[in-house]
């Protein structure tokens, strides 16, 4: 999700000038090759408009997920030019403008806390821990618009068993990158972003971490190498470009629980009964689409996760 003042986000419409059409793209790299500037002049706009440096043609191997909706997906331009990643900016089109400036490889994530064994994981360790599924999931803004996206991943639960959590560990805090040389160094939240869930949130099968989106390496305002999806909360839990990994006992401070206390609960799972301090939830407006819809409890996923909050009232703990 995306702010422009420090208090929190604003619903904002797409505007097409925010969007870069594939053909046009593809065009200007084919004439920066044949007028001689290169492959590294090539791969610089690759990098800007919607990557990292080989996303171009890199494909994923993937199998199909029964956990998919069978919703209309949203267009790919509008998934990869309409992002919210402070760090690059914090106007819709920023991230696909500056995101490019972030190296991808090497990359690690390091999984450390309250684990039997906890380790470094190389990216391209990552890629091989569980075979690498296409999961159609709904997206849902705190801002109020919304998408479907088909991302490419695999269970948090893999990696995180792999560590094997000890049975003090409750939650999961999750740190991104922060390199200051090429992000936002205004202190629009504190830096690096974090994030937070319950260790069953984190175990659940819906809960995924994400190295692709229609089949291809995710680009870099999408959140490359690797991010979090977790699809029945607001996107603003789901950390993009994670470098850690931390099982803990006590609940951990999030970004934006520390920006506005007030306005995000650290659950911060879809529910249009509790309107935002400054807009209502009860509707969203799926981009692409020129009308509004109503949201959906836990976003659609209801029947796989309200037992997750059994006996919990979801006005309080939101």
């Amino acid at each position: 999700m995306l702010i422009r003042s420090t208090s929190g986000p604003i619903p904002a419409d797409i505007r097409p000038a925010e969007i870069t059409p594939r053909s046009l793209f593809e065009d200007r790299r084919r004439f920066l090759v044949r007028s001689g500037l290169g492959l590294m002049a090539g791969t610089a706009l690759w990098q800007g408009l919607g990557g990292t440096a080989n996303a171009a043609s890199d494909r994923l191997a993937t199998t199909a997920s029964p956990l998919s909706t069978t919703e209309a997906m949203t267009e790919r331009k509008s998934v990869t030019s309409y992002n919210n990643f402070y760090e690059f900016g914090t106007d819709k089109g920023d991230p696909a403008q500056n995101a490019g400036r972030m190296a991808t490889r090497p990359w690690s994530v390091m999984v450390e806390g309250l684990a039997g064994k906890p380790r470094r994981f190389d990216i391209d360790e990552l890629l091989k821990l569980a075979p690498l599924e296409e999961r159609i999931y709904r997206l849902r803004c705190v801002e109020g618009w919304s998408m479907v996206i088909p991302w490419v991943g695999f269970p948090l639960a893999s990696l995180l068993k792999a560590v094997e959590p000890l049975g003090s560990a409750k939650y999961v805090e999750f740190l991104t990158h922060y390199d200051p040389e090429i992000m936002l160094r205004r202190p629009v939240l504190q830096w690096p972003y974090a994030e937070g869930l319950r260790l069953d949130e984190a175990l659940h099968p819906l809960t995924i971490l994400a190295v692709g989106l229609y089949g291809e390496v995710l680009p870099n305002q999408n959140g490359a190498p690797i991010r979090l999806v977790v699809p029945w909360k607001y996107g603003f839990k789901s950390i993009k470009s994670i470098t850690t990994i931390r099982l803990v006992e006590n609940r951990p401070a999030t970004s934006w629980r520390r920006a506005a206390p007030h306005e995000y609960g650290f659950f911060a799972n879809v529910n249009p009964e509790v309107s935002h301090p400054r807009w209502s939830q009860a509707t969203e407006r799926r981009i692409g689409e020129i009308r509004k819809r109503p949201t959906l409890m836990f976003n659609g996923y209801a029947e796989q996760v309200a037992s997750l909050y059994q006996g919990m009232d979801l006005r309080t703990h939101y």
